[in-house]
């Protein structure tokens, strides 16, 4: 701090010498004589000191030093994480031949504070609403306490098509199920998905924040990371990752923006949650970050996905065996699927699962199960198309073997349903299932995969700044439109990648990394 110092001398008395009392007499030799020769030797002395006191009195000492406090400064996440120190500009749509991206107008800023007074959300998913609880807001700390489930790191498979995300390489796909049809449908998903992506590496759920586009934007402006975590989940589903692939800034930009939006929690690991997404988002962004781990065997990203586990592990209910909303709340099977899935995904990564979590899952599914397991229900026993969906798919990870008689039921029963023309939240769900149940050659399969596939690459925009993305407007799942454009590309490319994106449960590569339970 810079401190502004005054000079100023003391005020004088009245110094007048009264030249009026004096008679006018010739001065000889200029006033010097008169100073020093006329005057007694007591006004030449007293006059001497008066002009040495003087110039003391002008001179002036600096004040003492004052103690400004300084800042503290702390690490950015940015310099704990490597592959974060060559990053300097936000990430840019990867296609340069694309008009430039001119941000609209009269549109709020990009991640507004979530204000005490703020109505509660209305779930984004099932309508349902929950208290939320503020996550502990801390800064980003270090996760070096967290070590991977085994040791020798060089021998974790990655994506050289030895390992559990081996499928997943830069196109084009061949094989049953990807057609060129399919692949020119999910590039286009991609290069509309990064022209949306906002300057801090993050996406939303109202898509104008990011980019050109302004038709059907959703309202769900408090999830950033749980739309982030959706769209990166497009990108690393066909091989691209921050290390590979024509999308590498695109990915990267996102996994910067999620590693340092996580937060400490008391549970000994790091929270997605927010306002709009809650543990929603948490899941959906663990799925990303141990997906992007496992595909590239990044060290740097093992510590933040690692964390990201031990939250799930900590927010569990640990009565029912569920998750909700908030951490500990009794569970709801729409939070559950994304909680098992991040858990399978850092499974198939090496990551360390506490499989007492798996268990407390199988616990809650028997609570909410009907049909002796072919249905499904939402927080208690029922039958709806995408809790069962959710369900069926979970038994299968938590151990159902294929050809287990309740879940040849309920895979009928999704068969007799088909695919939605506008729920794409059921119909990803669905579609895993119906993969994983028949197989990629099945005829239950063939004929979900034609009439899914077909509509989707059918409804797909074709023109202007919506090339490329979709949005199936109102009366699909309930709350589906409050995530917008962004929501459905998101989720109908996941569905058209589902050929390669997720790992056969039943095939001999899969079974050999079951959960140990």
């Amino acid at each position: 701090m810079t401190v502004k110092q005054y000079n100023a001398a003391p005020q004088r008395e009245n110094s007048s010498t009264h030249e009026d009392d004096y008679e006018a007499e010739p001065v000889i030799g200029g006033s010097s004589f008169l100073v020093f020769n006329a005057a007694p030797s007591w006004l030449t002395s007293l006059t001497v000191h008066c002009v040495a006191l003087l110039v003391l009195a002008w001179i002036t000492v600096p004040p003492p030093p004052v103690d400004v406090e300084r800042p503290i400064t702390m690490t950015p996440a940015e310099e704990i994480i490597d592959w974060d120190k060559d990053y300097v500009e936000p990430p840019t749509p990867p296609d340069l031949d694309a008009p430039p991206v001119t941000a609209p107008v009269a549109v709020a800023a990009v991640n507004t504070p979530f204000e005490e007074n703020t109505p509660e959300p209305e779930d984004w998913l099932t309508g349902e609403d929950g208290p939320m609880d503020e996550a502990v807001a801390v800064d980003f700390v270090d996760f070096s306490n967290f070590s991977a489930r085994r040791g020798d790191w060089a021998t974790i498979p990655g994506d050289d098509g030895d390992g559990p995300f081996g499928k997943r390489r830069i196109g084009p796909h061949t094989g049953p199920g990807p057609t060129p049809v399919t692949e020119a449908a999910i590039a286009a998903a991609l290069k509309w998905l990064a022209a949306h992506q906002c300057q801090d590496g993050s996406w939303n759920f109202d898509h104008r924040r990011g980019g050109p586009s302004q038709a059907d934007p959703g309202t769900l402006t408090q999830a950033p990371r749980g739309a982030t975590g959706l769209a990166l989940m497009a990108f690393l589903g066909t091989g691209q990752t921050h290390q590979h692939g024509k999308y590498q800034r695109t990915v990267r930009g996102g996994l910067l923006y999620l590693v340092r939006s996580m937060k400490r929690t008391s549970g000994g690991g790091a929270s997605f949650e927010e306002p709009g997404g809650r543990m929603y988002s948490h899941g959906i962004c663990s799925i990303a970050l141990c997906e992007a781990y496992g595909m590239t065997k990044d060290r740097d990203l093992m510590q933040p996905a690692q964390a990201a586990l031990n939250h799930i592990v900590y927010a569990q209910d640990p009565v029912g065996g569920g998750w909700r909303y908030t951490p500990r709340q009794p569970g709801d099977t729409s939070v559950v699927g994304w909680m098992l899935m991040a858990l399978k995904s850092g499974h198939l990564s090496y990551l360390d699962v506490d499989t007492n979590s798996v268990v407390g899952a199988t616990r809650f599914l028997d609570a909410v199960q009907s049909e002796s397991g072919a249905k499904y229900g939402y927080t208690g026993p029922g039958g709806g198309n995408a809790t069962t969906a959710i369900g069926l798919l979970s038994r299968m990870y938590t151990g159902w073997e294929q050809d287990h008689a309740s879940l040849e039921r309920g895979v009928e029963y999704l068969s007799k349903t088909g695919p939605s023309k506008n729920n794409m939240y059921y119909n990803y769900y669905a579609t895993q299932v119906m993969f994983q149940a028949d197989g990629p050659y099945g005829d239950t399969w063939n004929k979900w995969n034609r009439e899914m596939r077909d509509y989707l690459t059918s409804t797909q925009s074709k023109h202007g700044a919506e090339a490329g993305s979709w949005f199936f407007g109102k009366g699909g799942e309930h709350g589906a439109e409050r995530g917008g454009r962004l929501y459905h590309t998101a989720m109908a490319a996941m569905i058209l990648e589902v050929y390669y994106r997720i790992q056969p449960i039943y095939q001999k590569q899969a079974s050999e990394e079951p959960f140990e339970l």
